[in-house]
């Protein structure tokens, strides 16, 4: 499964995994777990423990068929180290120009936080692949659905801070092209088998949301 742009990806599974914690040791056991729910984006936050070697084994492991990174990445230097992992996707908190320009230059897709519409506008200017509306707490579906109506149609806004299966639909409708899920799929010290029951809840959820929402 060779993709190449964010939305290729997002087309094939709109969800993606924060493995926040996760150790190096559990990570391809737990990557597998997900892929056969039916998940397809990973990215492990460098705030965890030996974060790139977690990203080299699912990159590893996975190849072409799974789109794997890293999240949290606040600096260029760190956009290089993940791609140097083997990583093709980093996620960010915040809006950075340097960091975006770094990662598209490496050829990773790149995903930015953003929380207003200046900050969107500036990170697509930037090269942005897709915007983290981040935290979704703070920005509702009728604050998402307002901006999506000024933002550019074809570029993937992804609300990220307590999706849950319940709230999915909200977002959805309002023009979410996918979510980044993060406590409510995994928690430092779940297994496996807990990581793909709480996969199947967003998947079953995520079955029920209709294309045609714009």
């Amino acid at each position: 499964m060779a993709t190449q742009t964010l939305t290729d990806w997002l087309g094939h599974c709109p969800l993606i995994a924060t493995l926040r914690g996760v150790r190096p040791e559990e990570v391809v056991d737990i990557g597998a777990a997900l892929f056969r729910t039916g998940f397809r984006i990973v990215e492990v936050p460098l705030n965890s423990p030996d974060p790139l070697a977690s990203v080299a084994l699912l990159s590893g492991r996975f190849g072409d068929r799974m789109l794997v990174g890293a999240g949290t990445v606040m600096e260029p230097a760190q956009a290089e180290q993940v791609a140097d992992a083997g990583g093709r996707l980093v996620v960010m908190p915040h809006a950075d120009i340097q960091v975006v320009v770094t990662a598209r230059r490496l050829g990773l897709v790149v995903v930015p936080g953003f929380c207003t519409p200046t900050e969107a506008f500036t990170m697509i200017s930037a090269g942005a692949s897709g915007l983290k509306l981040f935290p979704a707490e703070g920005n509702p579906p009728p604050v998402l659905k307002a901006m999506r109506a000024v933002l550019p149609a074809e570029m993937p806004i992804i609300p990220v801070g307590s999706i849950s299966p319940a709230n999915m639909g909200e977002y959805w409708h309002a023009g979410a092209a996918g979510f980044g899920l993060g406590s409510a799929l995994y928690r430092p010290g779940m297994n496996a088998d807990a990581v793909a029951t709480a996969a199947g809840t967003f998947i079953s959820a995520l079955a029920l949301l209709s294309p045609g929402r714009r």
